[in-house]
């Protein structure tokens, strides 16, 4: 589930079936993204919850934050929902050093 910056890069841009989801708030995302990104904030509590349930579970999921620790609990909070491969960006957007929006 958790992947560092290279490997979660890596097997995004090789994954036909990879979504970029930035669990931060809406100023954050608006403040510099890794592109193509969904922004679903976290703090959104059940808002969270109905908007990951409208997503395809059989897609993959690359899921960021601003330092890993939100995106690491939306990972376990789609796990629980059936998500099967739900992947963390350790580090998070602070210390992301790929293209930016």
């Amino acid at each position: 589930m958790n992947l560092e910056q290279k490997e979660w890069w890596s097997q995004f841009l090789n994954d036909e079936h990879g979504i970029i989801i930035d669990v931060r708030t809406e100023d954050e995302f608006e403040s510099g993204k890794i592109p193509g990104s969904l922004n679903i904030d976290i703090y959104k509590g059940q808002g969270f919850i109905y908007e990951i349930e409208e997503l395809d579970k059989s897609k993959n999921f690359y899921v960021y934050c601003a330092a890993g620790v939100r995106s690491a609990n939306a990972c376990g909070v789609m796990q629980q929902l059936g998500f099967e491969n739900v992947f963390n960006l350790v580090g998070g957007f602070s210390n992301w050093d790929g293209p930016t929006d």
